[in-house]
């Protein structure tokens, strides 16, 4: 899900723990480039606001730097590994955008098809609202995820092992009034969107979103650590654990919550990957690969002035100048962030685990311009 999102866990009553910092590197030659020191400084700062881990990947024309900070799991000294496996959250959504604009490329849907058209009688008034709007968030479509229960409370940890359905998702979004209203007049972030988006993909193409995200991107791409879970609550090894503030025994405090059952994301979020594959990704999105360049500019074409977010792709203008594109994510244990230049020639990727104390957003805003701001 979207960094928007994390008010979820950061209003709610947490405990700071303190854990250990280590840094680990690898750049070509085996040693530390000096220009990158400032980057293990900076991921060293993500995990200075409470993160108990954190790993980055960083590539361009000096090559590739890997770093790493925090504790793979508290309590131990346990490092935490740069190839790491986590969960992507909202990251998903920019998968899930490259596929619908792939079937606008090939004829099998168009960006101003109604929703109505191909879910009929799924949202109330879908018949105003557009797949572009789903995109970019103008649909008004409310979010389903401010219906869920969050932490610390019993209810959310009764969740944790339950499949949702994407109907079961929509239904909890429209029985709520929209958050915009007339579609497309303004910019309201919705998760909903994109479960909507899932359900259309499989309508236009008969295959899931997954198994088209699948054939699509990780396939082509080599993507070999990405993949799409399901209602599996594992992910692969090497990952670092996540912790949540939550209640078990009537006192708050930090719950390994690493297996979760993720069909609560669904198409709006329940990816895994590793900084390498986003890296990949995210480069080969923006230098052509995947989009013909009039569809990869409808991508990155902002939906609303002052809301630099498009077709499932968010801009960013660092403190040099240096225009990125991608996305960030978060699935309430897990947060990341993928961005490239716009020819992709260089590639940022920062993930971690968080005991939520404060946002990390300053400190990995800091780190991103040192990524592109030499």
């Amino acid at each position: 899900m979207k960094r928007a999102q994390r008010v979820w866990v950061v209003a709610a009553t947490v405990v700071a723990v303190t854990v250990g910092s280590t840094g680990a590197f690898a750049v070509p030659g085996g040693q530390q480039a000096p220009e990158r020191r400032p980057l293990q400084a900076r991921l060293d700062a993500v995990v200075g606001t409470g993160a108990v881990g954190a790993l980055a990947e960083v590539r361009g024309g000096h090559g590739v730097w890997r770093g790493t900070s925090g504790v793979a799991e508290l309590g131990t000294t346990r490092a935490v590994a740069a190839r790491s496996h986590f969960r992507i959250g909202s990251i998903t959504k920019t998968f899930v955008a490259t596929v619908v604009l792939q079937l606008v490329d090939e004829g099998e849907l168009r960006l101003d098809d109604t929703v109505g058209t191909w879910l009929p009688g799924a949202v109330p008034g879908g018949d105003r609202m557009t797949v572009r709007q789903l995109l970019n968030h103008t649909s008004g479509v409310y979010d389903y995820v401010s219906t869920l229960p969050m932490p610390p409370g019993r209810e959310f940890v009764e969740n944790r092992r339950r499949t949702w359905t994407p109907d079961e998702l929509v239904h909890r979004a429209v029985v709520n009034p929209p958050s915009v209203d007339p579609p497309g007049s303004g910019y309201s972030y919705s998760n909903t969107g994109y479960i909507l988006l899932g359900q259309i993909v499989e309508k236009a193409t008969g295959r899931s979103y997954a198994e088209e995200i699948e054939r699509r991107i990780i396939e082509p791409l080599r993507l070999r650590h990405t993949s799409l879970p399901g209602t599996s609550p594992r992910i692969p090894q090497p990952r670092p654990r996540a912790y949540l503030p939550v209640e078990p025994g009537g006192t708050t405090h930090p719950t390994d919550y690493t297996a979760m059952n993720p069909s609560v994301f669904g198409a709006s979020g329940e990816m895994i990957s590793t900084a390498a594959d986003l890296n990949e990704f995210v480069g080969a999105l923006l230098d052509g690969r995947l989009l013909p360049a009039r569809l990869l500019e409808e991508m990155k074409r902002p939906a609303v002035d002052g809301k630099a977010y498009g077709l499932g792709l968010a801009r960013r203008e660092t403190t040099c100048g240096v225009r990125v594109y991608g996305n960030d994510g978060d699935t309430l244990a897990y947060q990341a962030w993928a961005f490239a230049t716009e020819d992709g020639s260089r590639r940022f990727t920062v993930a971690l685990t968080s005991d939520h104390p404060r946002d990390p957003g300053e400190a990995v805003d800091a780190l991103l311009d040192a990524a592109f701001c030499d």
